[in-house]
């Protein structure tokens, strides 16, 4: 399903929702996480401040809406966006990295896996990346398609 589609038949639902939609996909895996979102497994994503700021990005809000989409760029679901933070990479939790749902799950491996994202992302715009580099961690839920 197209994006404006699926955008526009959960405004027949939700039109607090508004006209401005909000589209991305998952970086690593798109069409991996965004199953996992899907699932339930996936209930939140992190991304580093620095590249916000770069690009002069408003940070996420909370009770805001946003499509998540495929590799094909398709529409795979509306989620909310429930809770935002800014922590130092060294601080992210267990807890996040659970609710993150990729691989087992466990803070090792979520370290393991965006260090080397957010080293390699970092880089590409000439920023370094050290266990201090902010992150913007996110947690949402799936508001559309219903479970």
């Amino acid at each position: 399903m197209k994006a404006l589609d699926m955008w526009q038949e959960y405004q027949q639902i939700n039109p607090n929702i508004g006209d401005e939609m909000d589209a991305w996909a998952f970086g690593a895996e798109p069409d991996l996480l965004a199953q996992l979102v899907l699932d339930g497994t996936k209930t939140a994503t992190a991304s580093a401040l620095d590249l916000y700021e770069l690009e002069g990005e408003p940070l996420p809000q909370t009770r805001t809406f946003a499509l998540v989409l495929d590799s094909q760029d398709d529409a795979v679901c509306i989620i909310e966006i429930t809770k935002v933070s800014v922590v130092p990479f060294k601080d992210v939790s267990a807890g996040h990295a659970f609710k993150e749902g990729e691989g087992d799950r466990s803070l090792a491996y979520w370290r393991q896996v965006h260090e080397a994202l957010f080293t390699e992302w970092l880089a590409e715009s000439h920023l370094v990346f050290n266990e201090d580099s902010k992150i913007v961690l996110e947690e949402f839920r799936v508001v559309y398609p219903n479970r």
